[in-house]
Formats: C-alpha cells, sequence, structure tokens
C-alpha cells in the first residue's frame, strides 16, 4: 500500500485528569471574565453619567477620565473598586485555581478593557493592572505604585505615569526576580500601551490634558 496511504493512528484520548484539568482552566476563565464585566462607573453612578464620560476627555469610563471631569469622589471610588474586583476575583482563583492565575489575570485585564455589553469600550486597564499586580507579586504592584507617582509629580500625566510605570514593572521583574513569568508582563505592558495609542500621539504633539487628583 502506498505511504500517503497508510491508516493514521488514531489519536489519543484524553485522560479523566485532562479533562478535568480542562474544565478547571475554562472555569478559572470564565469566572474572571464574569467577575469583572460590571463597569465600575455603573456602581457609583447612573448610566447617563457613563455615557457623558465616554463623549469627554479620552472618551472612555476609566477613572482618570472621571476625575478630568472634576467629579472627585467618583473619580476616586471607581479607582478604588477597579483595584478591588481585580483583587477580589484573582484571590478566588489564587486559592481555588492557582495554575491558572496568570490566564485569569489576563482575563481579567481584557474583560474590563473590551467588555462586549457595552461595545468593548472599558477602562484603559492601569486601576485592574494594579489589582494584578498586588495579587501576583505585591513587590511589583509597589514598584508600579512607587514609579506613577513619580512621574506624575513630575509631569501630572497620568498616561504617561501609566506608561513608564507599566514598563519600569517589565524592567524590574528582569532586575529582581530574574524573568519570572516574563511574558506576562511584557504582554500586559503591550496591552497598557496600546489602550494609551491616543494618549502617546498627543503627548508627543504636546496635546495631553494634564490631570489633577487632588
Amino acid at each position: 500500500m502506498p505511504t500517503g496511504w497508510r491508516a493514521q493512528n488514531p489519536p489519543a484520548m484524553a485522560t479523566p485528569d485532562q479533562k478535568q484539568n480542562h474544565k478547571h482552566r475554562l472555569t478559572g476563565v470564565w469566572l474572571s471574565i464574569d467577575l469583572t464585566r460590571s463597569q465600575t462607573p455603573t456602581v457609583v453612578k447612573n448610566s447617563a453619567y457613563i455615557d457623558d464620560q465616554a463623549k469627554n476627555g479620552s472618551k472612555n469610563i476609566g477613572a482618570t477620565n472621571v476625575l478630568r471631569a472634576g467629579n472627585k469622589k467618583i473619580g476616586y471610588s471607581t479607582l478604588s473598586l477597579d483595584i478591588l474586583k481585580a483583587v477580589i476575583t484573582l484571590i478566588f482563583i489564587k486559592f481555588n485555581y492557582p495554575e491558572f492565575i496568570f490566564i485569569s489575570s489576563l482575563s481579567v485585564f481584557l474583560g474590563h478593557v473590551f467588555p462586549f455589553w457595552i461595545k468593548f469600550k472599558g477602562g484603559k486597564g492601569v486601576a485592574v493592572y494594579v489589582g494584578i499586580l498586588l495579587c501576583i507579586n505585591y513587590q511589583l504592584g509597589m514598584i508600579f505604585i512607587g514609579v506613577w507617582f513619580l512621574i506624575f509629580l513630575i509631569s501630572k500625566f497620568s498616561s504617561l505615569s501609566s506608561l513608564l510605570a507599566s514598563l519600569s514593572v517589565t524592567i524590574f521583574n528582569f532586575l529582581i526576580f530574574n524573568g519570572e513569568s516574563y511574558y506576562f508582563y511584557i504582554i500586559l505592558f503591550i496591552l497598557v500601551f496600546y489602550t494609551h495609542r491616543e494618549n502617546i500621539k498627543r503627548l508627543i504633539n504636546n496635546r495631553e490634558t494634564k490631570t489633577k487628583i487632588y
């Protein structure tokens, strides 16, 4: 019989452990997206206000844009709850499905930035990223916060602070933690860079708006 006609060996059947592992992976990803799907401003204010924020400033409903609009109470509530919803979700994953902490963290971020229930127009993911870092490696989380405040005190640009803080996490991960799970932090930095692409254009053209946080 010609070689090309030989019967191929049937693919190996998945073992019960593999099936269970796959089920856990899907469960972790689904929970990560589902538990973070609510956009925080919907909790702290009505939808009409959210629509206004989506039309002004950087045209999203994130905490920084709310602060730019002058509503400090809602802005800080949004910031705190965005961090908290990531922390609560990932603590649950960490204790129940620890092997899926990274894929769940990525799902948390993507579920916040690209929520399909509001036409994929969410926040820029910085507050959620802080929550992710505090759960995975609190030292990197503190580095992010420290760099963010340092750059902000110098420039007053929230976007620049977020970009450099995200970059610093990737760099310090190599310097302090020998590049452990480096691919994860590189992916998150690329995503933060992408969500701030319009801010980057405005920074280059000297048209970016400074932010007041007090």
